[in-house]
């Protein structure tokens, strides 16, 4: 997987409830872990644009409620600072479900994706309408 350019601010703790913008059957999931964080003992782990993170289906469809499924952060509110100096925020902390292999499990996203989710994850970066 390939390293991120610019130091992204965690902007999104464990117990945060996210949108999932694709077409998978989620529509609300709450992230329960961050998968590769490096972090201090009793601290709690943080998770920001482009970490890949376990999350709990909280709404959508019936058949996926109550699942745990693996997703990537595309958005978050808090804003972070691009190594070219430039500040980034979003409107919505939003996340799309994927596989163990890192490929979406939805056809389609809805909105954009950062930039820096598009270097790491160019199938995700695929199916979404832009890139930010």
């Amino acid at each position: 997987m390939k390293s991120l350019g610019s130091h992204i601010t965690k902007g999104l703790l464990v117990g945060t409830r996210l949108l999932c913008h694709d077409n998978s059957g989620a529509r609300e999931i709450q992230i329960i872990g961050v998968l590769r964080n490096n972090t201090t003992r009793k601290r709690v782990p943080g998770a920001g644009i482009g970490n890949l993170v376990i999350a709990s289906v909280k709404k959508g469809n019936p058949d996926m409620v109550k699942k745990i499924v693996r997703a990537v952060i595309i958005r978050q509110r808090k804003e972070f600072r691009r190594p070219n100096g430039l500040r980034i925020s979003f409107e919505d902390n939003a996340a799309v479900l994927v596989t163990e292999d890192g490929l979406p499990v939805g056809t389609e996203i809805k909105g954009v994706v950062a930039k820096e989710v598009a270097e790491r994850y160019p199938k995700v970066a695929a199916i979404s309408p832009g890139v930010v």
